[in-house]
């Protein structure tokens, strides 16, 4: 047998195996499988739509009934979008933003948490459960109060004005919380045996056994400044300070709804948020695992 004919049976045998080792689908199986396509199909039919509305002409975008594909295919409204608006100033003021936010948040979270985690001191519950109480308000609430505090502050108009009152985090806290009450103590109690003080332990152990839920903590805090609307909004009527969504926002609004710049600066503004979840949806995943959302 020549080696041409000896490979060929080889694969021949190889394939036989693979499609006698493969079970046929149950019907739980399809049932799943339809179900996931199905709310899959739910989640992309929006994000085809804004795409494929974004090459319309305006007149086009705003016929009644609307279609899906466009009839004659254009930029414009991807060109109307960077003429019109400083689409480079929202982003950055965006990214500097967010990035600010995430910064303070996890260490404030993470120092919160690990104090309430491994520490006693009076007033432990009773603070504890003022912060829990953060779950339980709508930050849409304390718009007002927090708009009167950053004014008297002279802060309205400023970056701090927009990053300061982001950095409550609650829901932080706690999801970091109870990750180091999981934590074997008995790690911590050798570490300081051998003669490591308190921060030495939380840097040197704590932190690098939490970087999970570090980093899930800091994905979703980055998407929710990101993609933050209202508080921008009220802090700030100074153009060169306006956000992503602002500024979408000042552009649907300069004459009428402009559909097709709307929907293209909507995805421009959550193409960075579609890149973090692509590189990182494996912390975000470990991060939910080992916190509380996966209700341990």
């Amino acid at each position: 047998m020549t080696t041409a004919e000896t490979t060929a049976h080889t694969a021949r045998t190889a394939s036989t195996v693979r499609s006698k080792s493969r079970k046929p689908w149950t019907t739980g199986q399809i049932v799943l499988t339809v179900i996931g396509v199905a709310v899959s199909a739910v989640f992309v039919a929006p994000i085809a739509a804004a795409l494929f509305t974004s090459f319309k002409s305006e007149a086009e975008a705003a016929e009644i009934p609307p279609h899906w594909l466009p009839e004659v295919w254009t930029v414009q409204a991807w060109k109307a979008l960077w003429e019109t608006g400083n689409v480079t100033n929202w982003f950055v003021n965006s990214l500097v933003v967010s990035v600010c936010v995430t910064s303070v948040v996890l260490a404030v979270s993470a120092l919160a948490g690990y104090g309430f985690a491994r520490t006693e001191f009076r007033g432990k519950s009773v603070l504890m459960g003022i912060v829990m109480s953060g779950l339980m308000i709508s930050p849409a609430v304390l718009g007002v109060p927090l708009f009167t505090t950053v004014q008297q502050m002279g802060m309205v108009d400023t970056y701090w004005g927009m990053i300061l009152p982001q950095c409550a985090p609650a829901a932080m806290v706690y999801i970091l919380y109870k990750f180091f009450q999981g934590i074997p103590r008995e790690l911590e109690e050798a570490a300081f045996i051998d003669g490591a003080g308190r921060w030495r332990v939380f840097f040197t152990i704590v932190v690098p056994l939490a970087r999970p839920s570090l980093a899930a903590v800091g994905i979703f805090t980055f998407i929710a400044s990101w993609n933050n609307f209202l508080w921008p909004y009220m802090v700030t009527n100074n153009p060169d300070l306006m956000t992503m969504p602002n500024g979408i926002a000042t552009v649907m609004n300069s004459y009428g709804i402009q559909w097709a710049q709307l929907m293209a600066g909507g995805l421009m503004a959550g193409l960075p948020l579609i890149v973090v979840f692509v590189f990182f949806q494996r912390q975000i995943v470990a991060g939910v695992a080992h916190t509380g959302l996966a209700g341990q």
